[in-house]
């Protein structure tokens, strides 16, 4: 076990820490499956996917924590091969237009990262953000406006990771207008298309992230993203 979920462990192992999570194999598997999520491309088989594992990874969406309750997404399976091609089409040219702007050496990096995988997975799945569900008093809504769209990513990490559990893979697809995305899939116009997310069985899962892999950017340490008290304090300030 490497990466998260080594680390983890390891951690777990040290002094200070409570006996009873050392020997936790649901804590060692949450970590484990957290390590190997990746956002898959090119590695759909496109084999089916049983009813019954997509229902168990949509109710594993389903359940995530939401402001007030309201559970404000929908998820739209998509199988149409018409629609996914012309998503695809879509997405190509957005990307594109985000090639344009590049130039040297990023043009050339970014040239190696591929948009696939809305047509080669099994299916495709719009997540979707209903603001007026539970309105007008959505509890805990009213001071942070956006918590409705953070309670919809929640679902999404939950998908994801119940996903990787299975055996399966997701790419988040975010080359794309949102008024297209509405019109293609007849998304009501108080509702927002939040994420297309390709589903499905995969060859295999790979060990580094593609945009690590293609040298894009790489994985910060944690010690760059904490902050003690206050934003910009260090452990030792």
């Amino acid at each position: 076990m490497t990466g998260i979920a080594g680390a983890a462990l390891t951690a777990m192992k040290t002094p200070g820490h409570t006996p009873n999570l050392t020997d936790s194999a649901p804590a060692a598997g949450l970590y484990d499956v957290i390590n190997r999520r990746r956002d898959v491309r090119g590695e759909f088989s496109g084999a089916e996917l049983p009813e019954p594992v997509l229902r168990r990874v949509l109710t594993a969406a389903h359940t995530a924590p939401s402001v007030g309750l309201s559970q404000p997404w929908d998820f739209i399976l998509v199988r149409d091969a018409g629609t996914r091609r012309a998503f695809r089409e879509h997405v190509l040219a957005e990307r594109s237009v985000f090639a344009s702007k590049l130039e040297g050496e990023r043009a050339e990096t970014f040239s190696k990262i591929k948009v696939e995988g809305i047509v080669e997975s099994t299916l495709g799945v719009a997540v979707t953000y209903d603001p007026n569900r539970g309105a007008p008093e959505v509890l805990g809504r009213h001071a942070i406006a956006d918590a409705g769209l953070y309670s919809v990513c929640l679902a999404i990490q939950n998908l994801w990771l119940a996903a990787t559990a299975e055996g399966l893979g997701v790419g988040w697809v975010s080359f794309y207008r949102e008024e297209f995305l509405r019109r293609l899939l007849g998304v009501p116009s108080e509702v927002r298309p939040v994420a297309w997310l390709c589903l499905g069985p995969v060859r295999e899962l790979a060990d580094t992230p593609d945009l690590e892999r293609h040298g894009w950017r790489q994985r910060m340490p944690l010690e760059d993203v904490l902050h003690y008290e206050a934003y910009g304090r260090g452990r030792n300030r």
